[in-house]
């Protein structure tokens, strides 16, 4: 850490160094000049991105040469009054700023409040449960459409009269539009109304029902939607629906595991299909349950940029299977040590569900179904203003985090690689077996009859007479309910990071 903090403040002394030189010599006629202090939000965006951003030396405004004079740096935080606006700014990306522009960096992101970013990575948010898609009614169409994936348990959602596979076309009596879903579906509204809508010739009519819904406050989802044991022509399959990579849930997903163990299974189906990422750790425990307890074994390694990399110790920078929870959590890990697992996904699934893909591929045979996914393979850390802690969001040292810039940075700082070195799926990872959703024929989530579960059954039973899956309507998808929170599809690290030791 001495490294690093010593790193932090190089670009403070050459700051310092010339300032003497911004009055030559001659006494400042302002005596109360604006200063970085009078930009607090900005100045510890930019300390902090300079030190830790994976992209820092492509980014000219990034540069630890950009500025040669202290007023020159203070100019450069003041010609952005929006913090927001100015992340984006020293981002290797300008898609919230000039449009769809193609960026290196589509996925780093900010909060005006750092605790409600480290409350939704730990999966609290205010949610009413409902999960959905969303999408045009045509191509070419203005107007939008949206379709429930799943209803999570003890919801709000769960109390109401609305299951997979439903279409909604109104929010509160307003027709979904490609200009107002977002403040209809994810704004500050905490009750809305869904007009509910059949499909009739090519278009969408209005059925009559509809379903109001209540977002509660500091709703924790249980990531394991199903988890469930099947007897497939006397195979036993274990099925695992498996939602978000949250920590907190890190023993009840061990249970399952035990559970499939007790079952007999001795094949998998993980169902990613949804799930948009979250802990690295938690992606390296599954890893260990579905293959191995084997810590000789490597699952993925990390690199971070130029100076953050020299400064780590190879502890931190390989992640190996493992066969426990964690040092201070010593249950053993619940593995079924298979050598093949079939795994289920759209481009819903992204960072850290295809960590899991990527990290496994070179130990065992994946046979992925469904479709491409997302393509997010960088991973990112929590950045507060807390110089002396090196931006390292820590919850015991909230006390020194800057009164005067509450903000909460999420930029990507890292990629992973596995063991054979392979970390480029950006427009990412390619399915064995192509088949997409079908918005005409959903089917219920862990029933033997839901197309892609049977399309690996399919596979795992080997029948020689091969069910055809006609897809009559593709989930042509804008967004989802997934991507549109605070966690959104977010890779990230939770857990200390080891410094060498000078």
């Amino acid at each position: 850490m001495k490294k690093i903090f010593s790193l932090l403040f190089l670009f403070a002394f050459i700051l310092l160094g010339c300032s003497s030189d911004d009055d030559n010599g001659i006494e400042n006629p302002n005596p109360n000049p604006v200063t970085s202090a009078d930009f607090p939000a900005q100045n510890f965006m930019w300390n902090a991105m300079n030190l830790w951003y994976f992209w820092q030396e492509d980014v000219p405004d990034l540069a630890d040469d950009r500025f040669s004079t202290s007023q020159e740096y203070t100019t450069f935080l003041s010609s952005e009054s929006d913090p927001g606006r100015f992340f984006f700014l020293i981002c290797n990306q300008h898609v919230e700023i000039v449009g769809d522009q193609a960026a290196i960096d589509r996925f780093s992101f900010r909060r005006s409040n750092y605790e409600d970013l480290v409350n939704s990575l730990s999966g609290v948010s205010r949610s009413n449960g409902l999960e959905f898609g969303v999408s045009r009614i045509t191509p070419d169409s203005d107007n939008l459409f949206g379709f429930v994936y799943y209803v999570i348990p003890e919801s709000d959602a769960a109390s109401q009269d609305i299951t997979r596979g439903e279409f909604f076309t109104t929010v509160d009596g307003t027709q979904l539009t490609a200009s107002n879903f977002r403040q209809l579906l994810f704004g500050e509204n905490v009750t809305y109304t869904l007009g509910m809508a059949d499909l009739e010739n090519d278009g969408f009519t209005l059925n009559g029902k509809e379903v109001t819904l209540t977002k509660i406050e500091n709703f924790v989802e249980n990531p394991i939607q199903v988890a469930t044991t099947l007897d497939v022509n006397g195979t036993k399959v274990a099925y695992l629906m498996y939602n978000r990579f949250l920590s907190s849930f890190n023993e009840e997903l061990n249970e399952v595991f035990g559970q499939f163990i007790a079952d007999g299974a001795t094949e998998l189906v993980l169902d990613m299909r949804y799930n948009p990422g979250g802990s690295v750790n938690t992606s390296r425990l599954l890893a260990s349950m579905v293959h191995s307890t084997d810590s000789d074994k490597l699952y993925v390694r990390e690199r971070w940029n130029s100076k953050i990399q020299p400064q780590l110790s190879p502890q931190n920078l390989e992640s190996r299977f493992t066969d426990r929870i964690s040092e201070s959590n010593p249950t053993p890990i619940n593995s079924l040590g298979l050598s093949k697992v079939y795994i289920l996904t759209t481009n819903d699934s992204a960072s850290a569900s295809e960590l899991v893909i990527n990290g496994l591929t070179p130990h065992m045979e994946i046979i992925q179904i469904g479709e491409t996914t997302r393509g997010k393979n960088e991973f990112s850390i929590t950045l507060v203003d807390d110089p002396q802690g090196s931006f390292i969001y820590n919850p015991d040292r909230e006390n020194f985090i800057n009164p005067d810039s509450q903000w909460g940075l999420q930029p990507l700082v890292g990629r992973n690689e596995n063991a054979l070195g392979f970390f480029d799926y950006t427009d990412g990872l390619a399915p064995n077996i192509e088949l997409e959703e079908d918005l005409l024929n959903l089917g219920t989530l862990g029933d033997v009859n839901e197309p892609l579960l049977a399309r690996a059954l399919q596979e795992i039973n080997g029948a020689i007479a091969r069910k055809t899956f006609d897809v009559k309507m593709p989930a042509l998808m804008m967004t989802s309910s997934r991507l549109e929170t605070n966690l959104k599809d977010n890779m990230f690290l939770d857990r200390p990071i080891h410094f060498k030791q000078d």
